[in-house]
């Protein structure tokens, strides 16, 4: 598998999904091979192999490569940079040839990756493909398993040079994240991995659809795996029995165009008008942060709002544990986990219809992103009734049950097999 996420390497959803698919196959009997761009060597362990892409070990063939265009490139490490002077950049080549000198042995060629998505990210896409090479020539596997664009030139060049199958797993699409006023050049990659892979994974029908209408690819090369989740419910480790204290109504997830932050907020603005002693908690961080925290202070509810930025681990557990109505008010969301998670720690969910998480989710709130009214009447019936909320949770607590990710990992493996028989392997 080639991934741009895993635990404890990750910054979202797409980690997380990572981490449940290889515990359940690795259930199975399955071994997986994990790589990611950078890693610490000693995380990781069998039957799951983490590998570091960032300074794994390359050919002089390795640092070449050949777009579409047939035009031939060669990776080096440089820190050149725009608009650097003469003497910036003398300084910075001194810097990073006593970096490489300390860093790597005599002969020993490799390329470095932080594994972030900072304004390198392209290239690091791109180096992070010169290196799957090396990968897959070195060990011994039976199928390619890529997930979403980040991954697509490493997991086409693992199956030039191994000559394996390449199943690309998409967990969010261009569109979603930028709407209409999409990126084209991660469109095209995102297009050029889809016609390329031998077998395409999504994660809900609603991505499946953008798929077959937006890149043109054949629905019967389309298979939906849906996610699962793991948590364990901690509400009783971070709450005293009885205790009386404020509401909370908790969105998690980037605050970014695709997540709705600033729906939850105007939906926040006509709640409080009804109940004026909840809490509104915005989890997370993105390039919408500080418009959403200037429209706050417009509304005049600043002291209502409280941002923690990102949480992981057993912050999220802790927050989930202090809520009364979790809300993921997406403007198109191929699935969403945080959903599962809520509902694993016993709290009421509201998700937009826009969301793949609501094709198996029927026992939550569902209203429309851009439906700010119903949206705020429906969290005031949550924190106002609770023979409501109990009636749900109760059915909801059945429900998740049976979304688990042995199921998904099963599914996985019949696609595997599917694949490989076609390709005769």
């Amino acid at each position: 598998m080639f991934g741009w996420e895993y635990p404890p390497y990750m910054s979202g959803g797409l980690g997380t999904a990572c981490l449940g698919l290889t515990r359940a196959l690795a259930g199975f009997g399955h071994h997986v091979f994990f790589v990611v761009p950078h890693c610490d060597p000693a995380v990781g362990s069998s039957p799951v192999s983490l590998i570091s892409a960032s300074g794994y070990p390359l050919s002089e063939s390795d640092l070449e490569y050949t777009d579409r265009q047939n035009v031939k490139y060669r990776i080096v490490d440089s820190p050149l940079s725009p608009y650097l002077t003469e003497s910036e950049y003398s300084v910075l080549l001194r810097e990073e040839k006593r970096r490489l000198k300390l860093k790597r042995p005599p002969g020993h060629l490799s390329v470095e990756l932080s594994g972030g998505y900072g304004r390198d990210l392209m290239e690091e896409v791109l180096r992070y493909g010169q290196v799957a090479g090396a990968v897959a020539r070195d060990h011994s596997f039976d199928i390619i398993h890529a997930h979403d664009w980040m991954a697509v030139y490493a997991g086409i060049h693992a199956r030039t040079i191994s000559g394996k199958p390449l199943v690309l797993h998409i967990h969010a699409l261009e569109f979603d994240r930028s709407g209409d006023r999409i990126n084209q050049e991660i469109y095209n990659i995102e297009r050029h991995g889809m016609h390329s892979a031998d077998h395409i994974v999504t994660v809900s029908e609603y991505t499946k659809k953008i798929i077959v209408n937006r890149y043109g690819v054949d629905s019967r090369k389309v298979s939906v795996v849906y996610n699962a989740a793991a948590l364990h419910p901690l509400r009783e480790r971070y709450r005293i029995a009885g205790q009386k204290r404020t509401k909370t109504v908790l969105f998690l997830g980037r605050i970014t165009f695709q997540k709705g932050p600033e729906y939850f907020i105007e939906a926040a603005a006509r709640v409080l008008k009804v109940l004026p002693d909840v809490m509104f908690v915005m989890a997370g961080t993105g390039d919408m942060m500080d418009l959403m925290s200037e429209r706050i202070a417009e509304l005049g509810i600043g002291r209502h709002f409280h941002f923690t930025g990102f949480l992981q681990g057993a912050e999220v557990e802790r927050i989930f544990a202090l809520s009364d109505l979790y809300v993921m008010p997406s403007v198109s969301e191929p699935f969403g986990i945080s959903p599962l998670e809520a509902l694993l720690s016993g709290v009421p969910v509201m998700i937009s219809k826009q969301s793949g998480v609501s094709e198996i989710l029927n026992h939550v709130l569902k209203v429309n992103f851009w439906d700010i009214d119903e949206m705020a009447d429906q969290m005031v019936a949550v924190l106002k009734y609770p023979a409501l909320v109990e009636e749900m949770m109760k059915q909801a607590a059945e429900e998740i049950s049976r979304i688990r990710w042995e199921n998904s990992a099963a599914r996985l493996i019949w696609i595997y097999r599917q694949v490989l028989a076609a390709k005769g392997a």
